[in-house]
């Protein structure tokens, strides 16, 4: 195992969101074309975790452990949420609680991928043919999170392109490509996941008529660069104007209503890489040394996003859990 620590072993391995009813959520990211690659179960705690992925053979991290993936999604079911009827996730999405806005999810053929999401009854925040941009849909997976999807092949137009008419769909070639945030000042955002996290930024969306911009980051990897087929990017959406007010803050996810958790990347020497952190004043939720686990860690990014922190099993050749 490596005694130093490079970022450029880093991956964006897994994002969290909290569920209801698991049985109902794994079988939605299934139906998704994701594979339950490891379940982790913590009775004494109250607590199992899902971890899904793609994992056919033509997927990037096609049988890589669990923690040496991109593109993970990791569900977390708090024991008798199933069984609430008050139980509600904040989806990120509704004021005054915004802050994680979606997971995405891109498609080899989009308007096929939501025909069959919509007859199997699973609902839709946008569909295709709703409002100005017609290649991209929104489902809601069964807690109301919101699932972007987009197509695979640049250019495609979903509904009014030609080649959708009639295609049909194979999820085994879908990718987990990305997770948004909103973020409150996009200077200092862009700076701590550059400078502190190591990762890339591979494309600048400018929507200055809507006011907003996106950016998309990732970890340099074996993926090149940004395109619709690669998994575990991290897309920064910032609305102008809100680093003016001293007030604005968004929603970590983590404080009542919860819903989405955190973010994670393994690291290829978990406490070398806490030690090169801990050099940067940067802002722990949790460090190694706290509580009862010790092989994982969390620190806070500029908007206060939980960022995990775990060790990527390539390098040390055992499990973690």
């Amino acid at each position: 195992m490596a005694t130093t620590t490079d970022t450029k072993n880093y991956k964006f391995n897994h994002s969290m969101l909290r569920v209801k009813d698991p049985k109902a959520s794994v079988k939605f990211y299934e139906f998704l074309g994701m594979s339950l690659v490891k379940k982790l179960s913590f009775p004494e705690n109250k607590f199992d975790l899902y971890f899904l992925a793609y994992d056919g053979p033509g997927t990037p991290s096609h049988g890589n452990s669990v923690f040496d993936r991109e593109g993970v999604i990791e569900l977390t079911h708090n024991y008798g949420t199933e069984n609430d009827p008050e139980y509600k996730v904040n989806n990120g999405n509704s004021e005054p609680h915004r802050g994680f806005g979606h997971v995405c999810i891109t498609v080899d053929r989009i308007q096929a991928a939501c025909q069959r999401l919509e007859g199997a009854g699973y609902r839709f925040q946008k569909r295709l043919t709703d409002g100005h941009m017609k290649n991209i849909a929104f489902a809601l997976d069964p807690d109301g999170y919101w699932v972007e999807i987009i197509s695979l092949r640049a250019g495609s137009e979903g509904p009014e392109d030609p080649e959708e008419q009639g295609a049909e769909t194979d999820p085994k070639t879908y990718r987990m490509n990305h997770t948004m945030l909103r973020v409150k000042d996009a200077e200092k955002s862009l700076k701590f996941y550059q400078e502190v996290m190591g990762m890339s930024l591979l494309r600048t969306m400018e929507q200055p008529a809507a006011g907003f911009n996106l950016y998309f980051l990732g970890y340099p990897g074996s993926q090149g660069g940004f395109t619709a087929d690669r998994e575990g990017l991290l897309e920064l959406t910032w609305n102008y104007g809100t680093e003016k007010d001293e007030n604005f803050k968004y929603h970590d996810g983590n404080s009542e209503p919860q819903g989405f958790g955190h973010i994670c990347v393994s690291v290829d020497n978990i406490n070398a890489a806490c030690e090169r952190f801990e050099g940067m004043n940067i802002n722990w939720k949790k460090r190694l040394t706290d509580g009862r686990m010790k092989n994982v860690a969390f620190l806070l990014d500029p908007d206060g996003y939980w960022i995990e922190l775990v060790q990527n099993e390539r390098f040390t050749g055992k499990d973690n859990f």
